[in-house]
């Protein structure tokens, strides 16, 4: 990864006070989004620069808003797992002017949100990392997109083994979801920079 962080590093301008710069780092499922943001924030503070992060997988929906709802899973997946326009409201909208958000962040093992401050620096650099980052409800608001294109068959391997052993709900639930997505919003196409990983 460290190669791709350097370049990541290369895309990120001087920023003037009181601006900040909003970095969308795209990727499927096991791409390594997480691990090249984490890398990247560490390299940023080692250069004295502010960093704010938000992982896209703290603001999902409850699960009985996402599943058997009556739609296909890949639907649900695609279309139910976040509420797209909510955040597009109370978190991307306020991106550049707000120095605080209050937003829920979801517990896993509790299925349950609370509320939590997120303090944006006055001057910084924003990365927000997630699946379907692209998609036309939050596209317009990074200033620089990053796609981190990776293999299906390598992004199975970095799967935990029983997510591996319950093929089907990857192939109805995110793998459709994932081909409607590169097929619709075709994220290679509308990223500043893609990276292979």
């Amino acid at each position: 990864m460290g190669n791709n962080v350097s370049k990541l590093l290369e895309c990120i301008p001087k920023i003037a006070a009181g601006g900040r710069f909003i970095m969308g780092i795209d990727g499927l499922s096991r791409s390594g989004k997480t691990t090249i943001v984490k890398e990247l924030s560490q390299k940023l503070k080692e250069e004295n620069l502010e960093v704010c992060i938000f992982h896209m997988d703290d603001y999902i929906v409850e699960r009985s808003k996402r599943y058997s709802t009556q739609h296909e899973e890949w639907f649900e997946y695609y279309n139910l797992q976040w509420d797209a326009e909510w955040l597009r409201e109370h978190l991307f909208d306020k991106l550049r002017g707000d120095s605080l958000l209050k937003l829920p962040f979801y517990h896993n093992e509790t299925d349950t949100h609370h509320i939590q401050n997120i303090v944006i620096p006055e001057t910084g650099v924003i990365l927000i990392e997630g699946v379907f980052l692209q998609r036309e409800e939050w596209r317009g608001f990074y200033d620089y997109k990053v796609y981190l294109d990776c293999p299906r068959d390598k992004r199975f391997l970095r799967e935990s083994d029983i997510t591996q052993q319950n093929i089907e709900k990857l192939r109805n639930r995110y793998w459709k979801a994932e081909d409607y997505y590169l097929q619709t919003v075709v994220p290679i196409k509308q990223a500043h920079l893609v990276l292979n990983t």
